[in-house]
Order: structure tokens, then C-alpha cells, then sequence
């Protein structure tokens, strides 16, 4: 069964910028794309880091307050600090960048977000270079597929390939991503196996499983149980 990945709803026009592009520029190009942040690249394409409109409001937040520096200060309030600051992309980037590759299955892009509390991805190729940048937004876009879509990869992947199912022993419904499954089965394993397996199909929000089943293969028959010396 296929499992979509990183590479099928990543952005591949990304906006870049490098580590000695100006505040104002990086600015510019945060607005003129209509994005939130950019990755900070080398001369290989290479990511070091990225730099986002939080980043940027450092120096808005702290404009006109006195230059003072406190005896103690949180490791926070330093980078703020030394972010608002900053004048080049270089010094006001986050770094280093949570990253992840064009294999990468989205379900594991989205707990790495959650994990490092970061909206974005930037994607690498082999030799680390950017290839595209993923979002929040591009993780949820997998959600938005029709259910004839759906249905489609849970009669061709699942029942199909995958059970060997013939047709019209099973049928599929699926209505705003919730899958409905009926019809019998001749093992129990069967059935439970194409609930879950329907369940991993990408833009499937539920699955209802009324398949029923002729003989309940995971029950152990005790009488088949060798007694243990």
C-alpha cells in the first residue's frame, strides 16, 4: 500500500535567502512571497538555518527600549537580544534547522514538528542540499483529497493487493473521509486487518468496520496447546 511521503506535498519553489542578505531584504522577500519564513543557504545549497517573521520582530519588539544588558539573563532573553540586534539573515536565523527528506512519511514530518515546536521543514536531498520546504499546511493538504480518491486506494491497495479480496465481497463507502466497510469475510484476521490497513490510507478520517467474518482464526484452540514439561 502506498504511503505518501514528504516529496509528494512538499512546496519545490522555495524562497531563500543567504547568510549576508540585509533585515530589509529578508523582509522583502518574506513579503514579496507571501511566506512566513526562509531557509538560510550556502553557496551549495545547503541549509544553515532558517529565519522567520519571529525572528524579524525581535528588533520591532525592542525598538526604542534603553540598550541594557542585565547581569543575569535567560538564554531567551540573550537571543532575543542579540536577534533584535542583528543585521544580516546570518545573525538573525535560528539554526541549526530541523530538516527532514523527500522519503519521510508525513506522519513522521508531523510529530517531528510537534516534537521541535517548528511550522516548517525544509527538505534535503542525499548530499544535504534543499529541495523543497514542507508546512503544516502542505501536512493537512493530504486531507483534502475526494472520497472517490479514497475509496479508490482502499479497494485497489488494500482489498485488491494486499487481501486478495474478490470483488463484491466487500463494500466501500466513503463520505467526507470516513470509511464504511461491510460485507464477510472467511477469517477474522482478515477483517481486522482491513480495517487498519484502510486506516493508513492518506485523507481517511474513520474508518467503520461491519465486516463479518466465517471462523474466528485468533482465538488459540487450548486443546492444540502442547503442555509445557
Amino acid at each position: 500500500m502506498r504511503t505518501w511521503q514528504v516529496g509528494d506535498v512538499m512546496t519545490r519553489e522555495v524562497a531563500t535567502v543567504v547568510a549576508g542578505t540585509p533585515y530589509r531584504e529578508v523582509v522583502d522577500v518574506l513579503l514579496r512571497r507571501d511566506v512566513s519564513a526562509a531557509p538560510v543557504v550556502d553557496g551549495f545549497g545547503r541549509v544553515l538555518g532558517v529565519v522567520s517573521e519571529a525572528d524579524l520582530l525581535h528588533r520591532i519588539e525592542r525598538a526604542g527600549e534603553p540598550a541594557q544588558r542585565r547581569v543575569f539573563e535567560s538564554r531567551h532573553r540573550r537571543d532575543a537580544r542579540s536577534r533584535s540586534e542583528a543585521f544580516v539573515a546570518g545573525d538573525l536565523m535560528t539554526a541549526p534547522a530541523v530538516t527532514t527528506y523527500p522519503e519521510a512519511p508525513l506522519s513522521a514530518a508531523a510529530r517531528l514538528m510537534d516534537r521541535e515546536r517548528v511550522k516548517r521543514l525544509p527538505v534535503l536531498d542525499d548530499l544535504g542540499r534543499l529541495v523543497g520546504i514542507v508546512s503544516r499546511a502542505d501536512l493537512l493538504r493530504v486531507h483534502l483529497r475526494s472520497d472517490a480518491e479514497i475509496r479508490e486506494d482502499v479497494v485497489q491497495e488494500v482489498l485488491r493487493r494486499v487481501l486478495a479480496v474478490r470483488d463484491g465481497l466487500v463494500t466501500v463507502k466513503v463520505h467526507h473521509g470516513e470509511v464504511d466497510l461491510a460485507g464477510r469475510l472467511d477469517r477474522r484476521s482478515a477483517v481486522d486487518l482491513a480495517g487498519r490497513l484502510a486506516a493508513q490510507v492518506s485523507g481517511v478520517v474513520r474508518v467503520s468496520n461491519a465486516i463479518t467474518y466465517d471462523s474466528d482464526d485468533t482465538v488459540v484452540d487450548a486443546s492444540q496447546v502442547m503442555p509445557v514439561a
